[in-house]
């Protein structure tokens, strides 16, 4: 087995290994997205969340929820070359993936130390905030690098330049 894939998860996987984490006395952040092409916007974003705690595990859409938020032709990338990317970032601990439109129920069962999404959500609108915090979690925002998403990539690819 290549070194990223054992930072793949199964959702109970990656739940004990929380659990184990959070016994040790370590705060978990948890994120999530899709991840279909990783940019720089990407890289800036996870590593800012992980200087939050000490371990940093990620919520990444499987392809089905991907096509139903993103559209018919996407994503670009399946879940496996997107895992493997976000495994094989040294500042991330854990990725498994989830099927639902949002990561409530993973946010349920891995209930972590810190929530995090980036500063166009407003901490109060993000999926799972409230069971984070009625744990003693808290929720936090990060800056977003201007200029970078997967969506402009794409049109620049298709010649389509905003």
């Amino acid at each position: 087995m290549k070194k990223t894939e054992t930072k793949i998860y199964s959702q109970e996987e990656l739940g004990n290994q929380v659990k184990i984490w959070k016994k040790e006395g370590l705060k978990v952040v948890f994120s999530n997205g899709c991840f279909d092409i990783l940019h720089l916007g990407h890289i800036d974003y996870l590593e800012k969340a992980r200087s939050r705690g000490d371990k940093l595990v990620i919520g990444l859409n499987d392809d089905a929820s991907v096509k139903r938020i993103k559209g018919s032709d996407r994503p670009i990338n399946n879940e496996f070359a997107r895992a493997r990317m976000l495994a094989a970032m040294t500042f991330i601990d854990g990725v498994t993936l989830f099927s639902e439109d949002t990561p409530l129920e993973l946010i349920e069962k891995l209930l972590p130390s810190i929530l995090i999404k980036g500063s166009d959500y407003l901490a109060e609108n993000i999926v799972g905030a409230n069971v984070v915090m009625k744990n003693g979690g808290s929720v936090e925002t990060i800056d977003l690098v201007n200029g970078f998403s997967t969506t402009d990539i794409i049109n620049k690819i298709k010649g389509n330049e905003i």
